[in-house]
């Protein structure tokens, strides 16, 4: 009976503790998750090259503009 009692306690402690993991790291985000090295947002909606006229990813655009 004890180690029913502790195993269950255990268990709501660790599902406790997670709940509370995850509604910290998305209340107060890292400012790494915000943004990538060159500066641009993760989730960025694609953008039109000024000499092509084609659709590219963002990060596609800082590369070629840094000479990359």
């Amino acid at each position: 009976m004890v180690m029913y009692t502790l195993t269950k306690g255990f268990a709501w402690m660790v599902s406790v503790l997670s709940i509370f993991v995850l509604v910290y790291v998305y209340s107060v985000p890292l400012e790494s998750m915000q943004k990538n090295r060159d500066g641009a947002p993760h989730f960025s909606p694609e953008v039109i090259h000024p000499e092509t006229n084609e659709s590219i990813p963002l990060d596609r655009l800082i590369r070629h503009f840094r000479g990359e």
